[in-house]
């Protein structure tokens, strides 16, 4: 394995492991929204995408994210407005990570949609 992969496999297994050990609280389930999100600030290469995934997968969000060529992350999650709540407070709590600004649009829900993608 090569150095970069090897610090990125460690980095990985470190959020996986930060994001099973988050207590989750009891959600009032309410609406069912989908939201297209656009995330600015240092968002790229410090774990962003995989953490979001992981905790949008425990939260049973559907969805997708991905890097955006000029340095933002853009993400379509899909479920209970109140969990996505939770994962976008989440996010903004990470020191690691520093959202200048979030765009949060609502967009057409996805019905056949079943899982949350890292694209």
């Amino acid at each position: 394995m090569k150095p970069i992969e090897a610090l990125k496999s460690a980095r990985n297994t470190y959020i996986c492991h930060q994001v099973n050990r988050v207590r989750l609280p009891d959600f009032e389930e309410n609406r069912f929204v989908r939201r297209h999100i656009t995330f600015h600030g240092r968002v790229q290469k410090v774990g962003f995408r995989i953490e979001l995934a992981q905790m949008a997968e425990r939260l049973e969000l559907t969805g997708w994210v991905k890097n955006a060529e000029n340095g933002e992350v853009i993400a379509e999650v899909q479920g209970f407005e109140s969990r996505i709540r939770f994962l976008l407070k989440f996010m903004n709590s990470l020191k690691r990570i520093k959202i200048r600004k979030m765009e949060n649009k609502p967009h057409s829900i996805k019905e056949t949609e079943t899982e949350f993608r890292i694209l």
